[in-house]
């Protein structure tokens, strides 16, 4: 399970045997949304969200915040999405300590 952001106390991350669309699961709090990344020639068009694993969802608020961040880092999270599953490389955590807005 690669981690591959921490942002105040919420962490992005993929599961290791994951599948397209491309997507990334935000945790905080015990609460866990999954963020499908919806690209169309490289740029990012839309953002859907669902559950997964039983957990419930982060609250509005947060899952508003995950998004911008999202929305922020979307072609570093591709580029993390790519090396790790089409690459097989090693992808590293990084903490972002910088509020996005």
């Amino acid at each position: 399970m690669p981690k591959i952001y921490e942002y105040f106390g919420f962490v992005f991350f993929f599961f290791s045997n994951e599948h397209e669309p491309i997507h990334v699961h935000v945790m905080k709090s015990g609460y866990q949304t999954v963020f499908e990344l919806i690209l169309m020639d490289g740029e990012l068009t839309d953002i859907r969200t669902r559950s997964e694993g039983g957990y419930p969802l982060l609250n509005e608020k947060d899952a508003k915040t995950a998004e911008e961040f999202i929305r922020a880092y979307y072609k570093n999270i591709v580029e993390k999405w790519m090396n790790f599953f089409v690459l097989k490389k090693r992808v590293r955590c990084t903490q972002i300590t910088k509020k996005i807005k």
